[in-house]
């Protein structure tokens, strides 16, 4: 294998990774509220406006990996070394790993806001924003992601 295509496969690792642990932080993330959503909405179904938004909150994680992995694949064609690979490779890994850790205790703390809409449908929004506080780090993996993207020189 050359020092071309290493560095591209190793690139492509990295593009990979960003969506992949995003994606499984996302999907974690989504079943905590999703279980107890189940649960309170056999008891009152009308709640269903209310839960949604806690519900789907840890999925947009997956999305800003999706968003950097075509990011970083812009980039992959540019690829000359092994060194710029493991650029992309370490460009990718803050939307990685801030997506698959942030997607999972947002979850968490959305599954709290459920039930605290199950007792006090009226505060929803409170489940809402302290997940948001948890969706901040998200955001910055996604950022940090970015701009070590446009660090490499090609």
């Amino acid at each position: 294998m050359t020092d071309l295509s290493l560095g591209v496969v190793i690139g492509m690792l990295g593009a990979g990774l960003a969506t992949i642990l995003s994606g499984i932080g996302s999907a974690i993330g989504i079943g905590y509220p999703a279980r107890a959503a189940a649960g309170v909405l056999a008891e009152d179904p009308s709640k269903f406006g209310s839960l949604f938004l806690l519900v789907v909150l840890p999925g947009t994680q997956g999305f800003y990996g999706f968003v950097a992995t075509f990011l970083l694949i812009g980039n992959i064609g540019k690829v000359q070394t092994v060194g710029q690979g493991i650029q992309l490779l370490l460009a990718a890994l803050p939307v990685a790993l801030a997506g698959l850790v942030s997607g999972i205790y947002q979850g968490k703390v959305c599954a709290a806001g459920v039930n605290l809409v199950a007792k006090r449908p009226g505060e929803a929004m409170k489940g809402v924003i302290y997940a948001a506080m948890i969706e901040t780090y998200a955001v910055l993996g996604l950022l940090a992601t970015i701009f070590l993207n446009n660090l490499i020189k090609f």
